[in-house]
């Protein structure tokens, strides 16, 4: 029945949208919410179609049956939002450093809305996920991404059983790097903040008389901001380094 339904060539391109479609949806840069989402469907379309004859003899033949056509679609939306939310992941750790980094520059109440985790958050993570999904475009990252979608069909082949068990496993594994990588990107910031703050202190004990607070908050600003300018290239290039060694793993 279905085959009169649903012709071949329709099949494939369906099937392999399902998972790419998905994945584009989280997709650090593909899936912002500033991106048109008729931009998104039509970039997912136009992708599908391109790679959809490279995966014709890797994808099952047509099921017999709506219900087992359901089960393939279902298992394939999984795979694609479980890789579209391992990149998003490590996106947010720029969020995450950038917050860091604010709070030890007295600037972690300069919140500004933040496109990318539709929310308020610190002005510079904003602005270090800004400058990540710039990188990601201008070193090509995203044809990892791409690449890693297609590559994956031999790690998850359509039609089998989904590894939920490996997938929870490995989300988990990457949370704990994402906080992690957020810890080793404010490095700079951490260490520097150990040092004002202990001569802060003792600059209290020598001369109690004096506001240390009204005096370190200029000074704090101050040297977040030349921290962060200073050390930002680093920043970002341990960001891509680990997101890349991260995605290889879909990629054969």
């Amino acid at each position: 029945m279905l085959y009169d339904l649903l012709p071949a060539n329709i099949y494939i391109v369906l099937i392999v949208f399902t998972r790419l479609g998905s994945a584009i949806m989280l997709l650090p840069g593909f899936g912002e919410s500033y991106v048109s989402p008729k931009s998104r469907l039509g970039l997912s379309i136009l992708i599908c179609l391109v790679v959809a004859p490279v995966l014709t003899s890797k994808l099952p033949p047509m099921p017999d049956k709506v219900s087992d056509l359901g089960l393939l679609i279902f298992g394939e939306v999984l795979v694609g939002v479980f890789m579209g939310t391992i990149a998003r992941l490590f996106l947010s750790a720029t969020a995450s450093a950038g917050m860091i980094a604010a709070n030890l520059s007295s600037l972690a109440n300069a919140l500004i809305q933040d496109p990318t985790a539709e929310q308020q958050a610190s002005i510079m993570g904003t602005f270090m996920s800004a400058v990540a999904i710039v990188l990601i475009f201008v070193l090509d990252i995203h044809h990892l991404f791409l690449r890693g979608l297609v590559d994956s069909y031999d790690l998850f082949i359509p039609g089998q059983a989904i590894p939920t068990g490996d997938f929870s496993n490995m989300i988990s594994r990457v949370v704990g790097d994402t906080f992690e990588l957020a810890a080793r990107m404010a490095a700079p910031f951490l260490v520097i903040g150990i040092i004002f703050f202990i001569g802060l202190g003792l600059l209290a004990k020598l001369m109690p008389q004096m506001q240390v607070f009204f005096i370190a908050m200029p000074l704090q600003v101050a040297m977040g901001i030349v921290v962060l300018f200073l050390s930002l290239p680093v920043m970002i290039k341990v960001f891509i380094v680990s997101l890349e060694e991260h995605w290889l793993v879909f990629v054969r």
